[in-house]
């Protein structure tokens, strides 16, 4: 008996051996043949993950700090790209510092003596990204203390053009130490942040105390140096002093104090050919001509104004031999003809009755230049009016609008003024209105003159705001368009 079982066992064990072996040597086939013929793995999710601080010298948040070189060690290679533009070292320093990078490592060395007792930032924005997706480290802020803490104070707030009521990413907001008038205008900032594309900004890592609070455009000087820059003042220091760090409620209102002239080209010459350019220059047309400004052919009835646009100015203009009439060439009644100042624009002023022929018929001797060239030839030109049907009508309804702001409404088409309407009561109507995509604003009209007025840092006087809406007023033709707007 004790035989038979032990064969048994025997022969399931040969069994489990062989089995075994077996397996095994399909294993290792299978390994050769992976080895001769490589596959690549398939490709997985996208890698999106920004590289991670792994090591840093002196270390994050470290107290007592007593040196101007940093090594700051990651996880993946890196590379960093326009960190001048991105790096924010905070206090604002008078020499700026040197940024390497190689493999894993940025070095970063500091040009001014550490202060003491002092806490430093170094925000690098979106300049740190690794090296195969591009991944950026959004924001990274590296923070050490030359004293025995860290200084933890933050506040942010919103930074708004008074003007429009938009949003200027290229603006910074400055924090001065000195609360002298004079600071902003020959200081450099203590601290300065970016403006977001929400208007926002924030500062952190900030010492308790009182600060001067001001917009300027980040150029080289962050001074307000220039009354045509971009400014904006607050009224009284911001305190920073560690017990209320939610003032997301404060607002500068950023305006242009004098708008700064374009330069005129010289009047009467033509652009030079660029070098290298083979074409030969444009023969100069001796002939006076002229263009007239139609909408599709058709003048807007609700332009009293038709432009005639001479190609030269003009030094002899003889209203009487502009005609404008019927079909039957019968003078039309009640229009006049005024000359601009620069002499080479013609406006005929006239009420335009809806879908009527119109003749405009002018002579050869109506215009001359300053060398007594006259027109080639007399013309008439046939146009119409537009219809009715062409323009639709808007009715807004407003909700909350406060009446003793003296609210005037701004409608504007590409990013010009085209009515501005001061508002007395909540609903604004019109029964013809050209069709298009328009912009609204509210301007709140402080002085009461129909305008927006700027701010005088001088003066103290803030800038008068304006409340862009971002629901579109949209016209079309024989149409109702009547939204309603919540403020």
């Amino acid at each position: 008996m004790y035989c038979k079982y032990f064969i048994e066992d025997y022969m399931k064990k040969s069994v489990g051996y062989i089995l075994s072996i077996g397996i095994i040597s399909c294993i290792i086939q299978v390994c050769i043949s992976g080895c001769a013929n490589i596959i690549p793995p398939g490709g997985g999710p996208r890698d999106s993950i920004p590289p991670h601080l792994l090591i840093a010298v002196p270390k994050d948040s470290a107290i007592n700090v007593n040196t101007t070189r940093i090594t700051l060690t990651f996880d993946e290679f890196i590379e960093v790209k326009d960190v001048q533009q991105n790096l924010i070292v905070s206090p604002f320093p008078k020499n700026t510092a040197t940024v390497d990078y190689k493999l894993r490592n940025v070095s970063i060395r500091l040009r001014d003596s550490l202060e003491p007792n002092t806490t430093y930032s170094l925000n690098f924005g979106n300049s740190i990204r690794d090296v195969n997706e591009g991944n950026v480290f959004r924001n990274f802020t590296y923070v050490f203390s030359t004293g025995n803490h860290i200084d933890s104070n933050s506040f942010s707030g919103r930074v708004i053009l008074a003007e429009t009521g938009k949003i200027d990413t290229t603006l910074i907001v400055v924090l001065h130490r000195n609360l002298n008038d004079t600071a902003i205008m020959r200081s450099k900032p203590r601290y300065y942040a970016r403006v977001d594309g929400k208007g926002r900004f924030t500062f952190n890592y900030l010492p308790k105390g009182e600060f001067g609070i001001f917009v300027v455009p980040n150029d080289y000087s962050k001074k307000y140096d220039d009354s045509t820059k971009m400014f904006a003042f607050l009224d009284k220091p911001v305190v920073v002093d560690g017990k209320d760090t939610s003032t997301s409620s404060l607002v500068l209102y950023a305006y242009e104090e004098f708008k700064r002239k374009e330069k005129k080209s010289n009047s009467g010459t033509s652009a030079q050919p660029k070098a290298g350019n083979n074409k030969q220059p444009v023969k100069e047309d001796k002939r006076l001509r002229y263009s007239i400004a139609l909408d599709n052919g058709q003048q807007d009835i609700l332009n009293d104004s038709l432009h005639i646009t001479f190609s030269r100015p003009l030094k002899v203009l003889d209203t009487s031999k502009f005609l404008l009439c019927d079909t039957f060439y019968k003078r039309t009644p009640a229009y006049h003809i005024i000359m601009d100042s620069t002499a080479t624009v013609v406006t005929i002023i006239h009420k335009w009755k809806p879908e009527t022929p119109i003749r405009l018929v002018i002579a050869k001797s109506a215009a001359e230049d300053s060398a007594g060239v006259q027109l080639p030839k007399g013309d008439t030109l046939q146009f119409m009016s537009k219809r009715e049907e062409d323009y639709g009508s808007v009715k807004i309804r407003f909700r909350n609008l406060d009446m003793s702001r003296k609210p005037v409404l701004q409608i504007v088409f590409s990013d010009q003024i085209i009515q501005s309407v001061p508002l007395i009561t909540n609903d604004f109507t019109r029964k013809l209105f050209k069709p298009g995509d328009y912009e609204l604003r509210i301007l709140y009209d402080t002085n009461g003159n129909g305008k927006w007025d700027p701010g005088s840092f001088k003066k103290r006087l803030q800038p008068e705001r304006v409340d862009f809406i971002k629901q579109k007023l949209v016209v079309k033709p024989n149409w109702d368009s009547e939204p309603e707007i919540v403020l």
